[in-house]
């Protein structure tokens, strides 16, 4: 990592995602990896938007506390089923029971990315929506597609950028790499209005 101290902040990111960490890492600057300790437990009555922008602020200061000269990206994916939070399944049947319950409806995945620099108090929070129509899956196709990719660590059960695009009718959204799970258009923006300017640090 660069020294902290420096005008030119150093960058972390604020998540274990291997997701996260290789989208972030497609804007070629370095960047260290700490696990944020954040509590991901939904609130009562807590809508998906609600959720994901929580957590990606929080997981966003929980490490700038740590490191408050440093500029933090905190991120969260929450999939939207008609207003219900859907995460991580973690297992297979409960893979299966998301994957079931989504089929033949359309799904917004809410991907919220804070960014902070406790030193300067500087944050900024910004959601991108990606609405997803997921096409009629039979039971069987379900479970070929949990099988072949085993997605069990991904919001909604589903890559997008693997096999599971085979599960889908259409994507709309505006930051293609949002579904993935780091809305990278927004990212590049935010890090701008925090000090990193990307291209001039190539």
């Amino acid at each position: 990592m660069s020294d902290l101290h420096t005008s030119k902040p150093a960058l972390i990111l604020g998540s274990t995602s291997r997701y996260r960490h290789e989208l972030l890492s497609r804007l070629r600057v370095p960047f260290d990896v700490v696990a944020p300790d954040v509590d991901e437990t939904p609130h009562p009555q807590e809508t998906p938007l609600a959720l994901a922008s929580r957590l990606a602020l929080a997981k966003a200061h929980a490490v700038a506390q740590q490191h408050p000269h440093a500029v933090v990206i905190g991120s969260d994916q929450v999939a939207d089923l008609h207003g219900e939070p859907l995460g991580k399944p973690g297992t297979h049947e409960r893979a299966v029971q998301q994957l079931q319950r989504m089929r033949g409806q359309t799904v917004i995945f809410q991907t919220a990315v804070a960014v902070v620099r406790s030193r300067t108090q500087f944050e900024q929070l910004d959601v991108a929506q990606v609405k997803v129509r997921f096409r009629d899956l039979t039971d069987a196709e379900i479970e070929a597609y949990l099988k072949a990719e085993e997605p069990y660590d991904c919001a909604g059960s589903a890559k997008s950028e693997g096999l599971g695009i085979a599960l889908l009718d259409a994507i709309d959204n505006d930051d293609p790499t949002a579904l993935i799970g780091l809305p990278l258009i927004r990212t590049a923006r935010m890090l701008r209005a925090a000090g990193i300017d990307l291209l001039r640090a190539l």
